[in-house]
């Protein structure tokens, strides 16, 4: 079944975070680097990515922790899949493994589920994050015109990325974590290229993310620019995820749901990160926010980001089941 036609019947649920489910696993760096890398030279410990490689039972295991919770989409664990982010562990070589087997581990559980039953189909979200380097802005506060990385270079290492997502089974793929709309652009300019070069078309999902109360991108441009900037392309839905908790995130997600043709998404943390680095907010908590973006009709895909796990998956699931979804081309 088309995913466009659930979309339009029902509120489809994303899964949560990968990392917080990763690190109850206690893995260690002989995990990293089991079967594949033991003779690598450089530390691996915390490249979550290669787990689909070395210690592919773990991910397999979260997958179907999600599924289980009522999760409908699936994304791969391969969000610093490319040779961008691979670079500071000195992995460029296995981008394409990484995302053709995250991909592939990702497909066999959502297959085994949509055959329990068929009336819920399961999909896999290819996840393609921001990678490590900035298009628009410098790192160098002494010389702002220097830019870490071109338009160009972000192009190939997605193309790559993206070719082993397909190549795995993804059925969409997903930009997500956006805090630079060039980089967003660059990987979807390399989606096409990839989908000319192979034939294929997947549908698409862009996930921008607001940083601040500013409600502006980390490069500065306000939820509706980013929507402006990105709507050029036949999205399957575009979003906001990450950094604000589901609460604070909600004006700016009017502002997408208000301007945007396409389906809307949203997979916000669990609240804001305490002086420990941990999210506080409980499943109940969180659900209740989320409640609040259906009570206004702004989203048609809801999910969780960083400190999320499958008891807020399962909690956001039973709240989004009671509600319809938004329409499309209706204003709020």
């Amino acid at each position: 079944m088309d995913i466009r036609d659930i979309l339009a019947d029902r509120i489809l649920v994303l899964d949560g975070a990968m990392g917080t489910m990763i690190q109850r696993y206690n893995l260690t760096e002989e995990d990293f680097r089991k079967g594949r890398f033991e003779d690598h030279p450089h530390d691996l410990k915390g490249n979550n990515d290669i787990l689909v490689l070395t210690r592919p039972d773990v991910i397999k295991e979260i997958h179907s922790a999600y599924l289980e919770a009522g999760a409908d989409i699936l994304e791969t664990n391969t969000f610093g899949g490319t040779s961008v982010a691979q670079a500071d562990y000195h992995l460029e070589d296995a981008v394409y493994d990484i995302n053709y087997f995250g991909a592939k581990i990702a497909k066999e559980v959502a297959t085994e589920f949509t055959a329990k039953n068929q009336d819920k189909p399961r999909f896999v979200a290819g996840s393609m994050g921001p990678t490590t380097k900035l298009s628009s802005m410098s790192p160098d506060v002494n010389d702002p015109g220097f830019r870490a990385i071109t338009f160009d270079e972000l192009v190939i290492a997605f193309e790559e990325q993206a070719s082993g997502l397909i190549d795995g089974g993804a059925d969409l793929l997903l930009v997500e974590t956006v805090t630079d709309t060039l980089n967003a652009k660059a990987a979807l300019f390399a989606i096409q290229n990839v989908f000319e070069k192979k034939g294929v078309e997947l549908p698409i999902m862009v996930s921008g993310t607001i940083t601040d109360a500013s409600g502006r991108t980390l490069t500065g441009q306000t939820t509706e620019a980013f929507l402006v900037s990105i709507s050029h392309m036949p999205l399957l839905s575009v979003g906001l995820n990450c950094a604000l908790g589901a609460e604070d995130m909600k004006p700016y997600l009017k502002v997408m749901a208000d301007k945007s043709d396409f389906f809307v998404s949203a997979h916000p943390n669990a609240g804001l990160p305490n002086e420990l680095g941990a999210y506080d907010e409980t499943p109940e908590m969180m659900a209740g926010y989320i409640k609040a973006f259906l009570d206004e009709n702004y989203v048609n895909i809801v999910g969780g980001c960083c400190g999320t796990t499958p008891d807020h998956i399962k909690a956001i699931a039973e709240v989004a089941a009671t509600y319809q979804p938004r329409r499309v081309g209706e204003k709020v």
